[in-house]
């Protein structure tokens, strides 16, 4: 029987690449709804490609213009991001794969959840900002909550099948596109030279918080929640060749890891297809042509995120949720050159200092934290 799948953020990265899989695999997967942004023109030619039921624009003011590109065809037109809540929910609907980028990932997984779907998770803010009150819920519906990004697949691979406790975890990192630029040439770097990923093709926000470790600050909030390890027993080393994408280390000294390309295909087709495996003949590691990996420790004053996302882990709360508005502000600041690339920890560290905390927030007071810290930072940065 086949997936009935709802994809948020299938323009993106993670969107296109999980439609590849679905169109490899047309035996075991069937689009239900997709869900973008603004880019109406990519949207309507996957809802046609892959006769999708219905599809959700969030930009309001590309309704119109989505709903004459698609009047030829029985595809129902939706707008406005509380819509992907709904579509999520529609009892035609197995796996929903959330793709979406920052907060706005949240409510529709947390709308997911209720209505007992799996949820084939990418949107690392659902765990970084409400991960306390994702978990509960998925436990509390017995659903299943199967990582995409590629430490945390890789770690998920690393623990499938083991029984005894887990010693500690290790993140990798390539160091993003500023790995090799001197701490000291930070303020002057610009969007185009920070966007030059030496690994990964990404979006443009990911691929800043690369440069900054945010990303890799956030995933280390995101393993806690997914497998239930403290933050001293997480760690993150700087990995350039990006081919070790995690590792386990379990009480007797034995270490785990899961190696491959730098593609996301593969987490993606792992967390669909679980507990099998994708045939895709793509796939082949040589290892002559990678012949040395190299691991460091992440050099923590060069990138304080890291150890502030550490931070906001341990305080717990809405810490984490005003790291994150801050930072989406920043980063979209950056992008517009209207501040410097180190000002997003400096947003991130004023809205920490000055916004309010809750330590046991409902999802109305992530939404108001959420709010509160995106006023601090432009506040912050003069926006």
């Amino acid at each position: 029987m086949k997936q009935r799948l709802s994809i948020l953020g299938s323009t993106g990265s993670i969107g296109v690449q999980t439609l590849d899989i679905v169109a490899e695999n047309p035996d075991l997967f069937e689009v239900n709804s997709l869900a973008a942004g603004s880019n109406w023109e990519l949207l309507a030619e996957q809802a046609v490609r892959f006769d999708a039921d219905s599809v959700v624009i969030a930009d309001e003011s590309k309704y119109e213009v989505l709903k004459s590109a698609l009047a030829a065809y029985p595809i129902k037109v939706y707008t406005g991001e509380q819509t992907m809540e709904q579509i999520v929910c529609s009892s035609e609907v197995d796996v929903v794969v959330n793709a979406l980028v920052g907060y706005a990932g949240l409510r529709p997984t947390v709308a997911a959840i209720k209505a007992g779907k799996k949820i084939a998770l990418a949107n690392k803010e659902t765990l970084v900002v409400g991960g306390d009150l994702a978990m509960r819920l998925a436990e509390e519906h017995n659903v299943p909550i199967l990582p995409i990004d590629s430490e945390h697949s890789a770690i998920f691979q690393c623990l499938v099948g083991e029984h005894s406790p887990v010693r500690r975890l290790i993140i990798t990192c390539s160091g993003g596109a500023l790995r090799d630029v001197p701490m000291e040439e930070l303020w002057a770097v610009t969007p185009a030279r920070a966007l030059q990923h030496p690994q990964w093709q990404m979006g443009a926000k990911i691929t800043i918080d690369s440069a900054t470790l945010v990303n890799k600050g956030f995933e280390v909030i995101e393993a806690h929640w997914l497998f239930g390890i403290p933050a001293e027993q997480i760690s993150v080393l700087i990995h350039p060749q990006s081919i070790v994408h995690s590792m386990v280390e379990f009480e007797d000294g034995a270490i785990k890891a899961q190696l491959g390309t730098p593609d996301m295909h593969m987490p993606i087709s792992y967390a669909l297809m679980f507990p099998c495996r994708a045939k895709r003949e793509a796939e082949r590691f040589d290892f002559m042509a990678n012949p040395t990996l190299s691991f460091a420790e992440p050099d923590r004053v060069k990138y304080p995120a890291l150890d502030i996302a550490y931070d906001c882990l341990r305080r717990g709360g809405t810490a984490s949720c005003v790291m994150n508005g801050a930072n989406e502000v920043a980063v979209a600041a950056f992008l517009k050159e209207k501040c410097r690339f180190t000002d997003i920890v400096g947003a991130i560290e004023y809205a920490l200092g000055h916004a309010a905390f809750v330590n046991n927030p409902s999802l109305e007071d992530y939404a108001a934290l959420n709010e509160e810290s995106r006023r601090l930072a432009a506040e912050y940065l003069k926006l």
